[in-house]
């Protein structure tokens, strides 16, 4: 995500005064704005897990939604008063999109469930390394490749709206508080855009500059450097490369051993995910319909 927000960017343009919205904050959007900056702020520390990430998205769709229940902040009203309905027309195309996006990342993360505990429940079983796990791990494998095409699609996608959040636009309008929160939804689209990407790029093999080093060789050099592996892979690497050491190996217990345990962590991420993303796509939906309801009103 850029360092300037959308909302500083927004062009003002008013019949007989210009009101400056960095210099006047209106109260009215000064809650989604204190979400907004904590929001921001765990985006840049890498500590921050991707759940709570998701779980103050949560938390600022809900200030939104109890601000456009306001009265006086109706989208009916609100549009009437834009120069043209570009800038509702903006907001409502972007809400809708990164619904799509959230629909779409659930649906990945339901099959990647499904993959991830179909493997659990056979390397359980094959401890020992019986036959069949090897073919275990091969379906699994296709079956994440097919899953990592769709998310790589879903990030390229991403990118794109984000191109689009950091385009100014005008309004005529003479009423602070209606600029203001033109500019929080706005700035709410391009953090939940920038939100999403980040939580499938946690779920995908990102691109790496090319080496004959395997993944897991990468990953046992680091290890025995006393490197933080957790800072450079993430949790879809770490398993697939425990899994590729066990192929390639007499699958010893110990090997065994290393893939569950990057496996059940895998699980355990993934039904976390899976729980915010739930909540989240719940407070999408509601806060279109209340955008909605307030054009038709």
């Amino acid at each position: 995500m850029t360092s300037s927000s959308p909302l500083r960017l927004i062009k003002t343009s008013y019949h007989t005064r210009s009101v400056s919205l960095h210099s006047r904050p209106s109260p009215l959007t000064v809650g989604v704005e204190q979400r907004l900056q904590r929001l921001r702020s765990s985006q840049d520390a890498s500590t921050s897990s991707q759940c709570s990430k998701l779980s103050g998205l949560r938390d600022v769709y809900d200030c939104v939604d109890d601000l456009l229940h306001l009265p006086h902040t109706t989208l009916k009203a609100l549009s009437s008063q834009l120069r043209s309905e570009e800038g509702v027309n903006g907001v409502l195309d972007g809400s809708l999109r990164v619904l799509d996006v959230c629909n779409t990342t659930r649906d990945v993360l339901m099959e990647m469930k499904k993959n991830v505990q179909d493997l659990l429940s056979s390397l359980r079983r094959k401890r020992g390394g019986e036959a069949g796990l090897a073919d275990d791990v091969k379906e699994y494998m296709v079956c994440q490749k097919k899953l990592n095409k769709i998310v790589h699609k879903c990030v390229e996608d991403l990118k794109k709206m984000e191109s689009k959040h950091v385009s100014s636009f005008s309004l005529l309008e003479e009423d602070p508080n209606v600029v203001a929160i033109v500019g929080s939804l706005r700035e709410v689209n391009a953090i939940t855009t920038s939100i999403f990407k980040s939580i499938l790029s946690s779920i995908s093999h990102q691109p790496r500059k090319s080496s004959s080093w395997s993944l897991a060789s990468k990953l046992m050099n680091k290890k025995r450097q006393g490197e933080d592996t957790d800072q450079c892979f993430n949790d879809v690497e770490k398993a697939d490369a425990a899994l590729s050491e066990l192929m390639s190996s007499s699958k010893s217990c110990k090997d065994t051993q290393n893939a569950l345990k990057r496996m059940e962590a895998l699980d355990m991420n993934i039904h976390g995910l899976e729980d915010e993303m739930d909540c989240v796509f719940r407070s999408l939906i509601k806060t279109r319909v209340t955008l909605l309801n307030g054009l038709n009103h």
